[in-house]
């Protein structure tokens, strides 16, 4: 059963930072217009604290989510695949439109910490907003 949502799978490696807030922006962002999901290719046991902690303070919550493999099934129904960052790579298959998004990384400028975190959840968020308008031909709010 295919949906008439347009939908869109986000991948990093440990599907506990990067993709998680990516995915939380975008639900954010549309509601139920677009079925989001996220994996990673190494998925690590838990979120990363500060990544929740950024995405409250623009109030997304993120803290019910899991770090989940890639279901391949689910990659090869999806309509769009964003990559983000250096790190992980995610093997082309038939069907989805494949994007990679070289995040902002504040740690190869010294910046650290929280503030680091909230530059990274800024960058990603602009990515998102530009997503959102492809996917439903609407600017985010």
């Amino acid at each position: 059963m295919t949906s008439t949502r347009p939908s869109v799978l986000f991948v990093c490696v440990k599907n506990g930072g990067k993709s998680q807030m990516a995915a939380g922006l975008m639900r954010a962002a549309v509601g139920d217009r677009v079925e989001v999901h996220s994996a990673g290719t190494v998925p690590g046991g838990s979120l990363n604290a500060q990544s929740v902690e950024s995405l409250l303070e623009v109030g997304v919550d993120i803290r019910d989510e899991h770090p989940q493999p890639i279901d391949p099934d689910l990659l090869s129904r999806v309509d769009v695949v964003v990559t983000l960052g250096r790190e992980a790579s995610v093997e082309h298959v038939p069907g989805p439109r494949f994007e990679r998004w070289d995040t902002d990384e504040p740690s190869a400028r010294g910046i650290e910490g929280m503030e680091r975190m909230r530059l990274v959840r800024d960058d990603i968020a602009r990515h998102v907003d530009a997503l959102v308008t492809t996917m439903t031909g609407t600017p985010s709010a």
